[in-house]
C-alpha cells in the first residue's frame, strides 16, 4: 500500500502485512493489558505475626490477672503486632509471546491509519530548540495533542516539544502498544516507518 507524506507531494510504499492487518481487539487487548500489568510495582508488604521482632516471652502469668490469655505479644490483636492476612511483594507480570506483541503492535498500526490518526512526515521542520518553532509545525499539520516518533529523537526537537502540554517524542526503540493506542495522533518521520516495517515484517 502507499502512505501520503503530509505536507509533500510524495508517498511511500509499505508492506500490507505490517500496516493494513485487520484489527484484532482481543489480542490487543491481551497485549495492552499484559504491559500495564507489567508497569505494577508489586512491592506492597507488611509483617506477619512471624516477622515481628522481639522476645518470645510469655506477656503475663496465665491465671489471676483477669486479662485473656496471651502467650506472645505478636499476636494480630495486640498493638506492634503482627497483620493477620499480611501482604507480600507480587509480580503482576503477565506472558506475552513475541509473535503476539509483534502482532498486536501491526494491528494497530493498521487500525491507526484506517482512523485516520497516523502521520508520515519526511522529517520535523523544527531547526532550533524553540517551542514557538514546534508550535508553528503542528499547526501546518493541523493537529494539537501528538506523539512524534523518529528513529533517534534530535535533541533540539525534544526541547521544542516539551514544555507543549499533550505532545510528546518517542523513539522507535521505545514504541508500546499503550502509547500508540492512547494517542489521538501519530507523526512519524518516513525513517522511523522504514524502521517499523523492517522489524515487523
Amino acid at each position: 500500500m502507499d502512505m501520503a507524506i503530509t505536507g509533500a507531494d510524495s508517498s511511500i510504499k509499505v508492506s500490507d502485512a505490517v500496516f493494513a492487518r485487520d484489527f484484532s481487539e482481543a489480542l490487543v487487548h491481551q497485549v495492552v493489558v499484559a504491559y500495564q500489568a507489567g508497569g505494577r510495582a508489586g512491592t506492597k508488604a507488611q509483617k506477619s505475626r512471624s516477622d515481628v521482632r522481639g522476645s518470645n516471652r510469655k506477656p503475663f502469668k496465665q491465671k489471676g490477672t483477669g486479662n485473656a490469655r496471651a502467650g506472645t505479644r505478636y499476636g494480630p490483636l495486640w498493638r506492634s503486632g503482627g497483620v493477620t492476612f499480611a501482604a507480600r511483594p507480587r509480580n503482576f507480570k503477565q506472558k506475552v509471546n513475541r509473535k503476539m506483541y509483534r502482532g498486536a503492535m501491526r494491528s494497530i498500526l493498521s487500525e491507526l491509519i484506517r482512523q485516520q490518526r497516523l502521520l508520515v512526515v519526511k522529517d520535523f521542520a523544527v531547526d532550533a530548540p524553540k517551542t514557538s518553532a514546534m508550535q508553528a509545525f503542528l499547526e501546518q499539520l493541523g493537529v494539537g495533542h501528538c506523539m512524534l516518533v523518529s528513529t533517534s529523537t534530535p535533541e533540539h526537537v525534544y526541547l521544542a516539544a516539551r514544555n507543549i502540554p499533550g505532545v510528546y517524542t518517542v523513539d522507535v526503540s521505545d514504541l508500546d502498544p499503550v502509547s500508540l493506542v492512547q494517542a489521538s495522533t501519530v507523526v512519524m518521520t518516513v525513517d522511523a516507518i522504514n524502521q517499523i516495517e523492517e522489524w515487523l515484517a
